[in-house]
């Protein structure tokens, strides 16, 4: 039985690594410690590494894996230069893992150019004639595009899609296959939305009327900014009178709850199963931990950073870290502190007891 050669998924052609440092250049500055000529065949990670692999070093932790790595060249901090030397080629930087977030997009790039041309509107697609799609802009399979909607140039509508009424997709906004863009709701340039999302369902607004709930119309829309990179299967619902609102450079990651009227604030980052009830304002450049949750009203100062699985439950108007949940155990000890959490109410008031107690005696004496 012969050997098969396994590719590996980023594999791409060859590319030299002096091309790679020219197209680089122009963002950051990097130190070339090897020959430009190396060939470079795809990127990899420092234990997996082959010898025609790029891959960096962001930590000092993993530094005992620098030595045995067999990569062709590694990208490595300016702290770390004597070190990657020692092992061989490198690029010198002065933050290894932006570098390598901009070697990502220069290696899709090659990857996306070398891919076949495709039709730019594909033929089962359907697009109202009061639409507006620029002409270099493509519209994948069975997408759907309704009047007034606005596609700007060089946007993608993938497969499956549906762009609804007046909506509008940016310049060079990517929208994956079966992306919802619900009527009026807008996503401006250069945004990135995956598989499943949904961007204007209905807000869950109810109004309680004799044992019954009667629905609120949701009126508003969602206003996404520049370069705003949505999950997969992510939920961000319309505004009930007002519009939810996502800043600039805000990344949602996969399974994030958005509710009405929300606003999050430029460069926030939600991780996985995060959820943000309505009328909530996140700040800029906060980070909330996956599986977290912000309750409805509240608001979040700039730099706020929210664990995992915490939830907050008052607005936070700090700079800072913090934490909300209870600490995993065994079951039996959790079940004790729980049942002990549910009598500290009792044993506050018994110490103020004796704190009263002793006060008096101290008076007395």
């Amino acid at each position: 039985m012969g050997s098969t050669r396994i590719v590996k998924p980023n594999a791409g052609g060859t590319h030299r690594l002096g091309d790679l440092v020219q197209a680089l250049s122009g963002q950051i500055t990097v130190e070339l410690i090897g020959d430009p000529a190396c060939a470079i065949r795809s990127l990899s990670t420092l234990d997996a590494a082959g010898p025609d692999d790029l891959t960096f070093l962001s930590q000092s932790k993993y530094l005992s894996k620098l030595a045995a790595s067999r990569a062709a060249c590694v990208v490595v901090s300016r702290a770390l230069r004597d070190a990657g030397i020692a092992r061989g080629a490198c690029l010198v930087v002065d933050d290894p893992y932006h570098c390598f977030a901009l070697i990502t997009q220069w290696w899709k790039a090659r990857l996306e150019t070398d891919a076949p041309a495709k039709a730019l509107v594909h033929p089962s697609a359907f697009i109202d004639s009061c639409a507006l799609v620029a002409s270099d802009a493509s519209v994948g399979a069975f997408a759907c595009i309704e009047a007034g909607a606005v596609i700007e140039a060089g946007a993608s509508v993938g497969a499956h899609c549906f762009i609804g009424r007046n909506a509008f997709v940016g310049a060079n906004t990517r929208l994956a296959a079966r992306v919802t863009l619900g009527e009026r709701c807008r996503i401006a340039e250069r945004g990135i939305v995956h598989s499943g999302a949904v961007i204007g369902a209905d807000g869950f607004g109810f109004a309680p009327h004799e044992g019954q709930w009667v629905k609120i119309e949701q009126l508003g829309a969602v206003l996404i900014g520049c370069d705003v990179e949505i999950g997969a299967n992510t939920c961000i619902d319309r505004g009930a009178l007002l519009d939810t609102v996502i800043e600039d450079g805000v990344k949602l990651d996969n399974l994030v709850q958005i509710g009405h009227n929300v606003r999050i604030g430029k460069h926030s980052a939600l991780a996985g199963c995060a959820g943000v009830a309505g009328s909530a304002v996140i700040g800029a450049h906060c980070t909330v931990g996956g599986g977290a949750i912000v309750l409805g009203h509240l608001t979040l100062a700039d730099h706020v950073h929210v664990s995992a699985a915490s939830i907050v439950t008052r607005s936070i108007l700090k700079p800072g870290h913090y934490t909300g949940l209870f600490p995993i155990d065994d079951n039996a000890a959790w079940e004790k502190n729980a049942a002990s959490l549910k009598q500290l109410h009792a044993l506050r008031d018994r110490l103020k007891q004796v704190e009263k107690w002793m006060a008096d005696r101290a008076e007395k004496s």
